[in-house]
């Protein structure tokens, strides 16, 4: 085992581990302690988290990290030194007070900052985020946490860490082997046909979600969307949380609350031009960070 610690004085704008992993962004970490999504995340939280990175995101073999902030820390544990893949996945090298700088003066987004401060993006492997969110149609962030992980037991690769053993999320090529009826018995329902096309797509080198990261971003989203049950909101989180497209605003349901709520002007109508405009409302080139701050601060019932 392998063991390190980050000084969170070192990290530009703080960081909050909890509300990092525990904010509807991502579904490839776990708590220790499994209470996952059991309570509203406060600065400071001394949980144990753990992820595998897949084989195809490190080259090798899986990858567990396992990470907490306790003491001033972002202490962590691994099967390698794993530094750089915690400061590549939980952003740990933006300057979020650069980022807060650049943001508008306004009261909603205010609110949201000073309630989550230190809340970074997260930067998933891109396979595991896409069929993360093809699964999350209609549904509670913890029952989305609850297929990716069922997932993950049944087709993932094994690793052993520590005592216990933990499983990597399927490759892409695992998940292709699987049947809709298998992955409906997984409590998928009518979004197993799609995960299964996708990961088909993915396995036989149809297209790969990776392919989007080079292009403009529009062009990205709509590149994203040839996947079977993506539609222009599944495709802006997969840009925002795994593809470095920073100014995506998925136009989910409490972003779209706080349009009509807040920034009526900015509704127009369709998907496309409703982005542009909130994505300006929002300044612009880090819009993806303000999205998330606000889309977590008005899930747990904050207010302006």
């Amino acid at each position: 085992m392998e063991t390190g610690e980050i000084p969170l004085v070192s990290l530009p704008g703080g960081f909050d581990l909890q509300a990092t992993v525990e904010s509807g962004q991502s579904y490839v970490w776990s708590r220790e302690d499994d209470r996952m999504y059991e309570d509203t995340p406060a600065h400071g939280g001394d949980a144990w988290y753990t992820t595998v990175l897949p084989e195809t995101d490190t080259g090798g073999a899986p990858v567990v990290v396992r990470a907490r902030q306790s003491d001033g820390y972002l202490e962590w544990e691994s099967t390698v030194d794993a530094h750089d893949h915690l400061v590549r996945l939980l952003r740990l090298d933006d300057d979020l007070d650069a980022i807060v700088a650049a943001t508008p003066d306004d009261p909603l987004l205010d609110a949201a900052f000073e309630r989550y401060r230190g809340m970074r993006l997260v930067r998933d492997p891109t396979f595991p985020c896409l069929v993360s969110f093809i699964c999350s149609a209609q549904m509670r962030v913890s029952r989305i946490h609850g297929m990716q992980e069922r997932l993950a037991r049944e087709y993932g690769t094994p690793v052993e860490f520590d005592g216990r053993t933990y499983h990597a999320f399927p490759t892409a090529d695992q998940l292709a082997g699987a049947t809709e009826a298998e992955l409906r018995d997984l409590s998928l329902g009518y979004r197993a046909p799609y995960v299964q096309r996708t990961a088909e797509m993915v396995a036989t080198g149809e297209a790969h979600p990776e392919s989007a990261r080079n292009l403009d971003y529009e062009d990205a989203r709509e590149f994203l969307t040839q996947f079977v049950g993506v539609g222009e909101k599944v495709a802006d989180c997969v840009a925002l949380f795994s593809l470095d497209f920073l100014e995506a605003v998925p136009l989910d349901t409490w972003i779209r609350t706080a349009i009509a709520d807040h920034y009526p002007r900015c509704e127009r109508g369709n998907y496309a031009d409703t982005s542009r405009a909130i994505r300006e409302q929002f300044g612009g080139e880090y819009a993806g960070y303000v999205q998330t701050y606000v889309f977590f601060h008005l899930r747990t019932d904050g207010a302006a």
